[in-house]
């Protein structure tokens, strides 16, 4: 229960701050998704099943207050944890590249797949534009972001961790 609250409570904050402080931080209107940032660094820490459901309601957190298709984002966000589980047996808590890596790769992967369905489908075939002044400047602003959100994130799952092994040796 108590990862529970602490992972809502990670993804409100996040929320929070992605909508509010990095809006007004935002550069020539581009601004992290710290959203990526903490479906990515859950999936790969956690597995595949903890990364689908909280990708799962991050991307249903984000249909509800700023998507225009319900379970757009839901859907699209259960799919980025649920990858980024596969790598959990490669990942090493103080190895920075792998979290780096796969935080860029789902970030740009969200970025195309929201340009071919949201935009493409529209008559907007300006890719190239898409790709310069959206994509890669919010791929670089992520990045800058990862580098603090993620050892913050990273802290707090050793934590929960350590308290729940403590608490299964005392159960035992």
């Amino acid at each position: 229960m108590r990862r529970k609250i602490t992972v809502f409570l990670i993804i409100a904050v996040c929320y929070l701050l992605q909508s509010t402080v990095f809006q007004a931080l935002s550069f020539a209107s581009i601004s992290p998704n710290l959203m990526i940032v903490v479906v990515s660094a859950f999936g790969f820490m956690r597995g595949k099943k903890e990364g689908l459901w909280i990708g799962f309601f991050t991307g249903l957190l984000l249909d509800v207050f700023t998507g225009s298709i319900l379970g757009f984002y839901a859907l699209l966000y259960m799919y980025v944890g649920y990858f980024n589980g596969f790598f959990r047996k490669m990942f090493y808590p103080e190895d920075i590249k792998l979290p780096m890596l796969l935080i860029a790769v789902s970030d740009f992967s969200c970025s195309l797949i929201i340009y071919f369905l949201l935009f493409l489908f529209r008559g907007k075939f300006d890719i190239l534009y898409y790709l310069l002044n959206i994509m890669i400047p919010e791929l670089v602003y992520t990045m800058v972001v990862t580098i603090f959100l993620y050892f913050i994130i990273l802290k707090i799952n050793q934590k929960l961790e350590t308290i729940e092994k403590r608490s299964a040796v005392k159960f035992v």
